[in-house]
């Protein structure tokens, strides 16, 4: 499983995970993949900071990325406080009404409201940028920053490549890699319908032929729906450099290590139950289209007299001390948590490694069959 951009990176395949936990993204590296750390849940720049230190203590020495959430155009965002105060009363009621209605307690006193959503503002994001670069100038390993909102700034393009990291954006028309590639982005990664959190509206077979078409001999990698060797097969086929997964990695087993202890978590429940026809393609989660997985919670938006979602950020300041206490709360049915169709496939706590032996033994299993049908047409 070897590809061009596999050498450039100095990775054994081709396989990019994203996750929000550094357990996971670490495991994903030592692998032999690459391990790319979300960073929209860090409020300071100290916890992201403390975080990347650990990483680089256990990632026994490979290569790992970042991804941020970071908008082309700077927007106006004002403090908290204004933010709040734009956010219509009847949209703090109903979340209210519908936490009660769900039975979902208030958070004790003893836990804190750490709702992760000043992350998704500008300002916050730059300060991510400039905490990965400062780790990569001190240490080398951060080797890919991943925007999630189109093209990062033009200046953090720059900076990103003074220091010898290439940049990732996400594009769900070929319209989008265009823009991409004419702003100096390196890789584009085409995120299909299928995928988990923000996603467009076409489908991963027709969108990554048609965006690697569309960019040339720009590496593309291809996201949406893939859980399986047999997939990587098919996007390496179809042109891809290579695959970026996040929803395969939500049931590792070291998801939980240092949060929860033994045993799968209250979301890893509710996701190892889910079927591939058990997600939801919303806006309710951060204002902008995202899939997620369906729950009395999505459930509740959709019902007759929910209000309409906020835009960005608005949606996220309205729901994020909602998901703080939805995370605290023990009920399966009731999880706030993006996930992609394949989470059909998601059927066991798995270590890291398991995963991606899996997917490899997929892979070759699927070439191999390939091989057969040339070898057979060869010897008519």
């Amino acid at each position: 499983m070897r590809t061009q951009l596999a050498e450039q990176f100095g990775i054994d395949y081709p396989i990019f995970g994203f996750t929000p936990s550094q357990h996971v993204a670490a495991a994903i590296s030592r692998a032999g993949g690459l391990g790319v750390l979300g960073c929209v849940r860090f409020n300071e720049a100290e916890e992201l900071d403390a975080v990347l230190e650990w990483m680089h203590e256990n990632t026994d020495g490979k290569p790992f990325g970042v991804d941020v959430v970071m908008p082309a155009k700077i927007p106006t965002e004002g403090s908290k406080m204004d933010l709040d105060s734009m956010i219509p009363p009847e949209h703090r009621a109903f979340v209210d009404r519908t936490l009660a209605d769900l039975g979902v307690p208030p958070l004790s006193d003893d836990v804190e409201a750490h709702t992760g959503v000043l992350g998704w503002l500008h300002s916050v994001a730059r300060s991510h940028v400039d905490v990965a670069m400062e780790h990569t100038r001190k240490y080398g390993q951060i080797k890919l920053i991943a925007n999630a909102l189109g093209s990062p700034p033009d200046d953090v393009i720059a900076v990103a490549h003074e220091n010898g990291v290439k940049v990732a954006a996400l594009a769900g028309t070929s319209a989008h890699a265009l823009h991409h590639i004419d702003a100096g982005v390196d890789i584009v990664i085409a995120q299909g319908y299928e995928g988990g959190g923000h996603t467009g509206d076409v489908a991963s077979m027709v969108l990554w032929p048609e965006i690697v078409d569309a960019v040339g001999d720009a590496p593309v990698l291809a996201a949406g729906g893939v859980g399986d060797g047999r997939q990587i097969a098919a996007a390496i086929a179809l042109g891809a450099q290579g695959v970026w997964m996040g929803t395969y990695w939500l049931t590792a087993a070291e998801y939980n290590l240092g949060v929860t202890g033994d045993g799968p978590s209250t979301v890893q429940q509710a996701l190892l139950k889910a079927s591939s026809r058990d997600t939801v393609r919303r806006r309710i989660y951060s204002g902008k289209p995202a899939r997620l997985l369906k729950t009395r919670w999505t459930d509740a938006w959709d019902a007759p007299g929910a209000p309409e979602p906020l835009p960005m950020p608005l949606q996220n300041l309205l729901v994020g001390e909602a998901h703080a206490r939805i995370s605290a709360a023990d009920d399966p049915e009731v999880v706030a948590m993006p996930a992609g169709q394949i989470v059909g496939r998601c059927n066991a706590i798995t270590p890291v490694a398991e995963l991606i032996d899996g997917l490899v033994s997929g892979y070759d299993a699927a070439v191999d069959r390939m091989s057969r049908t040339v070898a057979a047409r060869q010897s008519r």
